[in-house]
């Protein structure tokens, strides 16, 4: 396919080309998230205490995706906006130095897992069987985040030129990999030693390898619109980085201070008992299988809004809020009910003893009310981000889960003196930051979206 033909992102009907876009990559973040949970549920059959370290390591884990991810979308708005405006050589060269950033990030993060695994977990407990089991597997992640790094650009590369299929085949893969591997390195089936909760991390990171290699593979045979090479890794282009990191950086924060959150909420928790933390854990990888799809969602529509902004097409741009808006609510609606209806069952996966079932169900029931109106704040974020207005974006994260989230779990923790009080921290901080994002959305349409007004360069198919 010749690249000067017109990309489908600004010629296929929006609705169509927003679920072409978005299903695979929902469906690729659905099984991660199966793999996610399926993780934890092998490691919950060691014990409570296994299942307590993984969430406790949860935190550093996160911040590994976050600069992995953040680094991926300011590759993804550069590139897909490059692509809009024709500029086929700055397509080529954000891809490659996208690459490079990846390989040095997974040198930071070796470091991280031979030095910080320990000191980590004994700020925040004193059980010495779970600093063994999470500082063992945070190593491992941490010192093989490679796999993760790359496996993640790949496929932000074929997300952003509309390759999602692809895109689904890689993720898929590293998943399928790691739901195999889980039980046969945890428990030391068919002639594999047993390895406990380290074997859970190494069949974490083989997942990723393997999704790494894939994603390469698929790059460099199916996606015709930019070419990488290691001649443009190894050619740095200040100019180019500048511009990753300065949509990135503020995504990388973002994200970031979700890290910070479960921290400091793990701190808070622990303070009720190392129940209350595996419990906060549990909620995190159950809420992933909804907010995953919502983050697929967000994947998906920031190339078709970066892509028309740069094409100057407003219709498509406004199509494709309100189509992604409307999908967003309904999907995590739909999680508020089941953690509304089925908590004790979602429990029930996780080998659960009764005491974490009781404290369990209520903080289901609680937290999951927030849900809907989180949905608004994923899409608002995809807006900023697209239209290189991250840091607003970032300024929401702040409020939500640092400014408002941990001073209000605090003050709700010391004044009834009651985990089950808690879990309010979440709606309070949800109801704050939907309403930021409304007042910071406005602004951005305003002064970035309205001024295109006529001047789409060719009738909507």
């Amino acid at each position: 396919m010749s690249r000067a033909r017109e990309n489908k992102m600004g010629v296929m009907p929006v609705k169509r080309l927003i679920l072409s876009m978005s299903l695979p990559m929902m469906v690729s973040m659905l099984v991660q998230a199966l793999y996610n949970i399926v993780d934890s549920i092998f490691v919950s059959q060691i014990n409570e205490q296994a299942l307590t370290a993984v969430s406790l390591a949860f935190p550093l884990q996160s911040l590994m995706i976050a600069v992995g991810s953040g680094t991926g979308v300011g590759i993804n708005a550069l590139l897909s906006r490059s692509l809009g405006e024709k500029r086929y050589d700055r397509a080529d060269e954000a891809a490659n130095n996208g690459l490079l950033l990846m390989g040095l990030s997974s040198i930071g993060f070796v470091l991280m897992g031979l030095f910080v695994s320990e000191p980590f977990f004994r700020t925040q407990t004193e059980n010495e069987m779970i600093i063994r089991y999470g500082s063992s597997y945070l190593s491992i992640v941490s010192c093989l985040s490679f796999g993760l790094m790359f496996q993640m650009t790949f496929e932000r590369l074929l997300q952003s030129t509309g390759q999602t299929i692809f895109s689904m085949i890689s993720q898929m893969t590293g998943a399928i990999i790691n739901i195999i591997f889980d039980p046969i390195l945890i428990f030391g089936l068919i002639g594999f030693p047993k390895m406990g909760v380290a074997g859970a991390a190494y069949a974490t990171v083989l997942g990723q390898c393997i999704a790494a290699v894939c994603g390469l593979v698929l790059n460099k045979k199916k996606n015709k619109e930019i070419h990488i090479s290691l001649a443009g890794v190894f050619h740095p282009s200040a100019d180019v980085i500048g511009k990753i990191y300065y949509v990135g950086v503020p995504s990388i924060l973002m994200m970031s201070i979700g890290s910070v959150m479960s921290y400091l909420m793990n701190r808070i928790l622990v303070g009720f008992s190392e129940t209350a933390a595996a419990v906060f854990g549990v909620y995190f990888k159950l809420q992933s299988f909804f907010f995953m799809p919502i983050f697929g969602l967000n994947n998906g529509l920031i190339p078709v809004l970066a892509y028309n902004y740069g094409a100057k097409r407003k219709s498509r741009i406004d199509e494709a809020l309100r189509f992604s808006f409307i999908l967003a609510f309904c999907i995590l609606s739909i999680g508020t009910l089941c953690f509304e209806l089925f908590p004790r069952q979602l429990l029930g996966m996780f080998n659960a003893s009764e005491s974490m079932t009781q404290m369990g169900v209520v903080a289901m029931r609680k937290i999951g009310l927030h849900f809907p109106l989180a949905a608004c704040g994923i899409i608002l974020g995809s807006v900023f981000q697209a239209f290189a207005k991250s840091y607003y974006s970032l300024i929401v994260s702040v409020m939500r889960q640092l400014a408002v989230l941990i001073p209000a779990a605090w003050v709700l923790a010391r004044i009834t003196g009651d985990v089950n009080q808690v879990w309010w921290c979440f709606l309070i901080a949800e109801v704050v930051s939907a309403v930021i994002s409304v007042i910071f959305f406005r602004k951005v349409y305003r002064d970035v979206v309205e001024p295109l007004d006529g001047s789409d360069s060719r009738p909507i198919p």
